[in-house]
């Protein structure tokens, strides 16, 4: 719990914590960058890293300052990270398979891999697209896509689109409209309701499951 509510106070406080990593960091911020989105969509064990509210706050920097961040190599790094990280996942989805849903592995969180599931029953491959955009969903729609076996053709091409449109939207919005007046005094309620809108989807999933039975069987293959 404490690990959360520090991972929560960091996002709600990008607008100064970012500053402080780039000034003692220097160029070693775009690793540090890469990293944070890498292991967000790569592994499924740290979901509730900050991810959107980190690439707006890249954004927003890098229009104020870009002698300290350049918008264009902060793309590169933010979706390059972002489609590696699904890829990653994907393929431990793809080695452990079915074995997930006995319990064994209890850093998988079987009731998010159900979310997730419900997801793809709607949205079939377009999950992997529409994920990006909805924490915790996106760390565990490429690894369900493993376990399920999509083929890596169909992956690979949501991932990369997916990838690029994500990076390009939070950080063409932190670029444009993060250092406003009116956004950069209310920052933690900005980055609050990006969170919460971002949720609306996951929370609408989840009710609808919920009161609709029975419940659908999990998907043991998506290879067609």
């Amino acid at each position: 719990m404490a690990f959360i509510q520090t991972l929560v106070n960091f996002a709600l406080h990008l607008n100064t914590q970012l500053p402080i990593i780039i000034n003692s960091a220097g160029l070693w911020t775009y690793l540090i960058l890469f990293a944070f989105i890498f292991i967000e969509t790569g592994l499924v064990i740290l979901p509730f890293l900050p991810g959107d509210s980190l690439l707006f706050t890249a954004g927003g920097i890098a229009a104020l300052h870009g002698s300290l961040l350049d918008p264009w190599l902060v793309y590169a790094v933010m979706a390059s990270a972002a489609v590696l990280g699904d890829t990653n996942n994907y393929w431990i989805g793809r080695f452990l398979g079915s074995r997930v849903y006995t319990g064994r592995y209890r850093w998988v969180r079987l009731d998010y891999l159900d979310r997730t599931q419900e997801f793809y029953r709607r949205h079939g491959r377009k999950t992997i697209l529409l994920a990006r955009f909805i924490p915790i969903i996106r760390s565990f729609a490429p690894f369900v896509a493993g376990v399920g076996r999509m083929t890596y053709r169909h992956f690979i091409q949501f991932n990369i689109l997916g990838g690029l449109l994500w990076s390009a939207l939070l950080i063409g919005l932190g670029y444009f409209f993060g250092n406003l007046p009116v956004v950069s005094s209310h920052f933690s309620l900005f980055v609050a309701g990006i969170i919460v809108i971002s949720t609306i989807p996951v929370a609408y999933e989840v009710i609808k499951s919920r009161v609709k039975k029975p419940r659908p069987a999990r998907t043991d293959s998506m290879s067609d």
